[in-house]
């Protein structure tokens, strides 16, 4: 329940432009959020990696009835990961020293950056979703 609320809190702050032109009052409370986005994005990023990896090893639930709460598990850790990138690329370089790594996070920075909005808007639903499967499923 706790990814699914973490992951709508995520899809607020990549999607932060879209909904204050939507809600112009949001603007407030988003920013009260937005200076720790960095390290939310980082935190995001490594909890998405271990939740690929968490998919990975239960990839069994398929052939049972958790197969819709695995596929879930598996598009709410994708969008951890992708999102959490583009929020913590700031907080990732700084622990990098490499250049090579800085230009190939450049790379996928770039990459995914046009769909940010879109992957954000995207994370709300799928962070509502979750909260509400964990709950129907119980599991998490």
């Amino acid at each position: 329940m706790f990814q699914g609320i973490w992951l709508a809190l995520l899809g607020v702050l990549a999607a932060s432009n879209l909904i204050i032109a939507k809600k112009p009052d949001a603007a407030q409370l988003i920013g009260k959020i937005a200076p720790y986005q960095g390290w939310i994005g980082a935190v995001s990023a490594v909890w998405g990696v271990f939740g690929i990896l968490g998919c990975v090893s239960h990839v069994g639930w398929m052939g049972s009835s958790l197969a819709l709460y695995w596929l879930s598990w598996l598009a709410d850790s994708v969008l951890l990961t992708c999102l959490g990138l583009l929020l913590g690329v700031g907080v990732f370089k700084s622990f990098i020293k490499s250049e090579a790594a800085h230009a190939k996070l450049d790379k996928l920075i770039a990459r995914l950056a046009p769909y940010q909005g879109k992957l954000g808007l995207i994370a709300i639903a799928l962070g509502g979703w979750m909260t509400i499967a964990a709950v129907m499923f119980r599991v998490g």
